[in-house]
């Protein structure tokens, strides 16, 4: 695949879609890797005695595992300078099956003369957004 080029796009352009699963074992790997073994990530039980849903994702597994949209068409995770997001709402994963996270990485501003673009993502679960104000810097050529 070739890498995306500045000259190329256009404020707007939808350059990638993915949808994403979170399912239990992906938080548990998650929670070794990291060392978050808050039980709201693990223990139905305790998740919903403290008013979730259930259990849910960890937002940073959920920031970390939608980047990989733009690092795949961007085709070199180094090319991403910046990446930053809010945290709006909780994805809850079922104890069986997957949580499905949907994401649309959009074109949202250029910058010739510094050679990056930023992308801003779309994070949405059953409809409703789940991270705020995603944007990536992508250096481009």
């Amino acid at each position: 695949m070739s890498r995306p080029v500045l000259a190329d796009l256009t404020v707007g352009d939808v350059v990638a879609t993915r949808a994403v699963e979170l399912d239990r074992s992906t938080l548990v790997r998650y929670a070794g890797a990291s060392g978050d073994f808050n039980p709201i990530h693990w223990d139905e039980g305790f998740a919903t005695d403290v008013g979730l849903p259930g259990v849910i994702a960890h937002g940073m597994c959920t920031m970390g595992t939608v980047i990989g949209v733009v690092e795949d068409w961007a085709g070199d995770p180094a090319a991403i300078v910046r990446y930053g997001t809010r945290f709006t709402k909780p994805v809850p994963v079922p104890a069986r099956g997957t949580a499905v996270v949907e994401v649309a990485a959009t074109v949202g501003a250029l910058d010739a003369e510094a050679g990056t673009a930023r992308i801003d993502l779309a994070v949405t679960h059953d409809g409703a957004k789940v991270l705020g104000r995603a944007q990536a810097l992508v250096r481009l050529s």
